[in-house]
């Protein structure tokens, strides 16, 4: 792997590397911090990767590793983890009956970021084998096989975690209403 490559490979996996990492550990500082380790080590370890998953899929597992090793180091026993910082939202369109697409009022769009900032605001106070799979699943959209290789747990773990996780999320929203 050369350095273009490199900046191929950061540019089309950097945000969700970061994104996965973030949602692991609650912090910025720590997620940027981590992120480059990932891509450093995909850099030194390209011909580890043997293709049997998706190229997401190793990079989520380097990113994997890298937190669980943070989480064990000394200074993360001696450190704080910084709180929960609201998402970055992107631009909310709905969808016409005629399958149109068409830009939401002002208002709808901040009631909707709003109820979606609360959803994301739960799944990160899950436990974090809860959040994790729910972020794979819901922001990447990776079958129950390829969250089990990221995170080496049996297929029917992930199943059965993403479904009480997603049991836990439902019962926060009715308790809302």
């Amino acid at each position: 792997m050369d350095e273009d490559m490199l900046r191929a490979v950061m540019d089309r996996y950097g945000s969700d590397v970061w994104n996965y990492i973030y949602y692991l550990t609650s912090s910025r500082e720590q997620a940027d911090e981590l992120a480059q380790e990932v891509f450093v080590k995909c850099y030194y370890r390209i011909e580890t990767y043997r293709g049997r998953s998706s190229f997401q899929t190793w990079l989520f597992s380097i990113a994997r590793n890298a937190v669980c090793s943070y989480r064990k180091s000394r200074f993360f026993r001696k450190s704080l983890w910084g709180d929960t910082a609201a998402l970055p939202d992107g631009k909310i369109t709905v969808n016409a009956g005629g399958g149109a697409v068409v830009a939401a009022s002002a208002e709808m769009q901040y009631f909707s970021s709003m109820h979606i900032n609360e959803i994301w605001d739960m799944i990160m106070d899950l436990p974090a084998g809860f959040r994790e799979v729910l972020v794979l699943d819901l922001k990447y959209g990776m079958s129950t096989r390829e969250i089990a290789e990221v995170t080496g747990w049996s297929p029917g773990t992930v199943k059965s975690r993403l479904h009480r996780a997603r049991r836990k999320v439902q019962h926060r929203l009715k308790e809302m209403r």
